[in-house]
């Protein structure tokens, strides 16, 4: 059974679901045995069986197999969150998903994109995560609340020149560089804040929805930057 498992290129969700067919305690010793009796006349065996050691290990460390109490250290069994997620090849994706924000967010997002996102309301958690952007946007520049979305964008975060630009642009950085982040900026509010009428994101796709989360950070960082700077500015 581990020659199709190693043959389609072994993933962390396949060996998951490979194990969890099977009946009786887990060893990485067997489990790697067999796999290296099943390879040992292909002239790859030995990238194959490092590539199932590979998702084992990641196995492990996200706590989808675990001790088992009742044996020795070498015995593992599936845990409950791994039964889950081989019982539903696809809810791995949601697993990665969750797993790229695991780390601290902006203070803005904490709240509602946070638990939009782990409900499964990936629409909600993005446009929530982009309008977070938009308040910080006008909130530190001072901008009038008539302008939204990529409008305010490009005013908060116009070029200088000639002495003269958006209130939180990089007076320091180069032309091109301050260009960038305007467009950037204003690209991402077009693109992300208005799904119903842009379509351009699968949010059917956690792991997409979970990037542009982590993208919303990015802007609400760089407009604290720019209020410390305004703050120095004003000393």
């Amino acid at each position: 059974m581990l020659r199709p498992l190693l043959q389609r290129g072994t993933r962390a969700s396949t060996l998951l679901q490979y194990l969890a067919s099977g009946t009786g305690y887990l060893q990485y010793v067997g489990t790697m045995g067999s796999a290296r009796q099943a390879f040992q006349e292909e002239p790859d065996a030995d990238a194959l069986v490092n590539h199932l050691s590979d998702a084992w290990c990641w196995l492990e460390a996200h706590a989808l197999l675990a001790r088992e109490p009742s044996q020795s250290e070498a015995f593992r069994r599936i845990s409950r969150d791994g039964m889950d997620l081989a019982k539903d090849p696809q809810s791995i994706t949601q697993f990665e998903a969750r797993e790229r924000l695991s780390g601290p967010l902006h203070p803005a997002l904490e709240g509602t994109v946070r638990t939009n996102f782990h409900l499964g309301d990936y629409e909600t958690a993005c446009f929530a995560a982009m309008k977070a952007v938009e308040i910080a946007v006008r909130d530190a520049s001072g901008l009038d609340n008539s302008l939204i979305g990529v409008h305010l964008m490009r005013a908060a975060f116009q070029p200088h020149r000639n002495g003269k630009g958006g209130p939180l642009a990089d007076a320091g950085a180069e032309g091109g560089e301050q260009e960038a982040v305007s467009a950037l900026l204003a690209g991402a509010m077009g693109a992300f804040k208005n799904p119903s009428s842009h379509r351009t994101v699968d949010f059917d796709d956690p792991i997409e929805a979970a990037e542009i989360i982590q993208f919303a950070d990015l802007p609400l960082r760089q407009v604290e930057r720019a209020k410390r700077r305004q703050a120095a500015a004003t000393a």
